[in-house]
């Protein structure tokens, strides 16, 4: 019967989260550049009126 005792424990530890490295990042936003380089040369490519510059 030891229902009206409060028992004090000591909170687990947290893992910590560790820093994404940089470089999954940095090519993420290369291959990102790289495929709106190729979108905006398709579509002056293919897609565009011819009476724009281009």
């Amino acid at each position: 019967m030891d229902n009206n005792i409060i028992k004090f424990e000591r909170p687990k530890p947290k893992k910590e989260a560790k820093p994404a490295s940089p470089v999954p990042r940095k090519a993420l936003i290369w291959l990102a550049l790289i495929a709106a380089l190729v979108a905006v040369w398709s579509y002056y490519q293919f897609i565009a009126p011819p009476s724009l510059p281009g």
